[in-house]
């Protein structure tokens, strides 16, 4: 079985939607009216979300519930993983292996073909647009630094506290003080009222900033930072419980041979597939095939789990289960109403014939 899986990566950059470049060929005398182009392989693109959450205790986390209520403050500093969403991408990849040429005859009008930039066909003699790729990559997010102690927010009387108990006494009566504040501003009983409604806005959100500050020290603070990989594979045959890497609430996502986490596994079975000719047969197929040589790919279903739990599940598309037929010659020598193909450049499968 010939599976190989390419890479694995973490991307640094925010979801980004790109599109294919493309060029333009004109066939011309120049290049004796033909034109290059190479069919792609199927190239299995898994993306994994991962968050990376860290949480860090305050220092007054043993009094939460007595002076706020918190039954369930975080008493540890501590990082753990999860596991998000994870999505399948099908892309198309060139094949070295199939390089041909669209040819021309001499007077046919105008004939041009567009390609993508490494190769791939779009289009014959009809103008292309390319569509936005599907999210490929996310950008590392960009997290402060986790901080729970805040000595902006500390006043006098706290600072002059001795022990840990008298702080968190002294933190707690801060909290009802600024509650009580925001309580009379809001209800108008306050005895310096905001001059106006901007103002008072402002005055809220400070209060309030400086509540939620002080409730850190009780309840902890936990941030979220997400991370996304690409797995890559390139499927020849069906595929049984293949590990694409392993994953760990301690350590996210790790090699495949590492058996520090729990397996995530691929499992690929062909649903449409091309029949398997024999040597003689092949020969006989590659040299009758004539014209515009393009794919029809075969089907597969793709299950993706880690511990019997389904991470995704669809259909796609391998080229490397289907076969390559050709279009007829004969039907770009109109000169008066020239034919238009459109491809689907990720899979070189024809998506459109305007005669």
């Amino acid at each position: 079985m010939k599976n190989v899986i390419l890479f694995i990566s973490l991307l640094l950059s925010l979801p980004i939607v790109s599109q294919t470049k493309v060029t333009k060929r004109v066939a011309s005398k120049s290049n004796n009216f033909g034109i290059i182009y190479t069919l792609p392989k199927t190239f299995l693109i898994v993306n994994a979300e991962v968050a990376k959450n860290t949480c860090k205790a305050g220092p007054y986390y043993r009094y939460a519930e007595k002076y706020l209520g918190v039954k369930n403050p975080i008493e540890e500093d501590k990082v753990y993983y999860e596991l998000g969403n994870v999505t399948l991408i099908n892309k198309g990849t060139p094949d070295p292996e199939q390089t041909y040429m669209v040819e021309f005859k001499p007077g046919t009008v105008a004939p041009y073909v567009y390609l993508t930039e490494d190769g791939m066909l779009c289009t014959i003699n009809a103008e292309y647009t390319p569509p936005a790729s599907e999210l490929e990559g996310a950008q590392k997010g960009k997290t402060e630094p986790v901080k729970v102690t805040d000595i902006s927010i500390f006043s006098e009387e706290l600072l002059m506290a001795g022990s840990t108990a008298k702080q968190a006494e002294v933190a707690a009566k801060q909290i009802y003080r600024i509650r009580e504040s925001r309580m009379n501003i809001l209800t108008g009983d306050a005895d310096n009222l905001p001059p106006d409604g901007q103002a008072m806005q402002l005055v809220i959100q400070q209060l309030e900033e400086q509540e939620k500050a002080l409730t850190n020290l009780f309840t902890g603070v936990c941030t979220k930072e997400t991370d996304y990989y690409d797995i890559s594979i390139t499927p020849y045959d069906n595929l049984d419980k293949e590990v694409l890497f392993r994953f760990s609430d301690k350590l996210g996502i790790i090699a495949a041979d590492d058996l520090g986490g729990m397996p995530v596994y691929m499992n690929l079975k062909a649903t449409e597939k091309a029949p398997v000719l024999d040597p003689k047969e092949t020969d006989k197929k590659e040299k009758a095939l004539k014209g515009i040589i393009y794919n029809v790919p075969g089907k597969a279903i793709v299950d993706i789990t880690m511990n019997k739990k389904t991470l995704f599940k669809g259909e796609v598309q391998i080229i490397q289960f289907g076969s390559r037929e050709g279009l007829a010659p004969i039907m770009f020598e109109d000169k008066k109403a020239p034919v238009k193909v459109f491809f689907y450049p990720e899979t070189g499968a024809i998506k459109q014939i305007i005669q």
